[in-house]
């Protein structure tokens, strides 16, 4: 089985998206899944992981009657807020929703990169641990010692490093995210997603300037720790949805049958408990 295992729906009109403005124009519009159908048949993916892009619960809702009407969607990641005062009756309740799968707070627009870690999110964090959801982490470079820190520290939390952790992309992998990715592939609750690059590479990058940073997840992770996704409508941006899957064929070319099942669906399916 083949799983996207990162890709949002959205319609701007709902009004809770502060990141999505006019100014973006190829994704300031609706995203519905008849648009997504077609691409990922042609790419031969049987199911998808739906992900947050609104830090409110009301999308989070919207998001899980999408996947209760979906049946190719296996799963949500959604949003609460980790730190409030009543944040582990929250999660035990969307815990409790059918194909609520994880939940991704938007650490990277947060003005305390550090915010993760402070002691007014621990009993919601638990929770999660408690509940069996996953936490996707939505992050930059310069956060990754953030999140080797929460990993270290809630060993029984399963973490996904979403987008590679957004490397800084201009040549060759820097040593600050290369260490940074070895320190989190220390960490066996810890998994990564090949997605995103894209968007954060030069425009028009290919499957060679992906290749050393690709190299290096493989290298720490091993493909049984490696997700793909396709990051979709936001790699739009950068390329189409075939461009993405066919750039990764290449990029997983060289791997034994195994390890390129792992990367296309079996590790998202072990992860976010998706039935093959």
């Amino acid at each position: 089985m083949r799983i996207d295992a990162h890709h949002h729906l959205w319609r701007p009109s709902r009004g809770d998206y502060g990141w999505l403005t006019p100014e973006l124009a190829l994704l300031y519009r609706d995203f519905e899944p008849d648009e997504l159908r077609p691409l990922i048949q042609a790419a031969g993916i049987e199911k998808t992981i739906l992900v947050q892009a609104a830090p409110t619960e009301a999308e989070t809702d919207y998001l899980l009657a999408i996947a209760d009407r979906t049946d190719w969607i296996a799963g949500v990641v959604g949003w609460t807020d980790l730190a409030a005062p009543d944040a582990p009756k929250k999660v035990a309740h969307l815990a409790k929703q059918p194909g609520l799968v994880g939940l991704r707070p938007m650490l990277q627009d947060l003005a305390d990169p550090d915010w993760i870690l402070k002691p007014d999110t621990s009993a919601g964090l638990s929770a999660m641990v408690k509940h069996g959801l996953v936490f996707d982490a939505l992050i930059r470079e310069a956060q990754l010692p953030t999140i080797v820190e929460l990993a270290r520290r809630l060993p029984m939390l399963s973490i996904v490093l979403d987008h590679a952790g957004k490397p800084v992309m201009n040549g060759a992998p820097r040593q600050n995210w290369h260490d940074a990715v070895k320190a989190l592939a220390d960490c066996p609750n810890v998994t990564i997603k090949l997605s995103g690059l894209l968007t954060e590479a030069e425009p028009g990058a290919e499957a060679v300037a992906l290749a050393p940073y690709f190299d290096a997840l493989l290298e720490a992770f091993s493909a049984d720790r490696i997700l793909w996704g396709s990051d979709w409508p936001v790699l739009t941006m950068a390329a189409s949805y075939p461009a993405w899957v066919a750039i990764t064929e290449k990029l997983v070319a060289g791997l034994d049958a195994g390890a390129r099942a792992a990367i296309w669906g079996g590790t998202a399916a072990k992860i976010y408990n998706i039935s093959l």
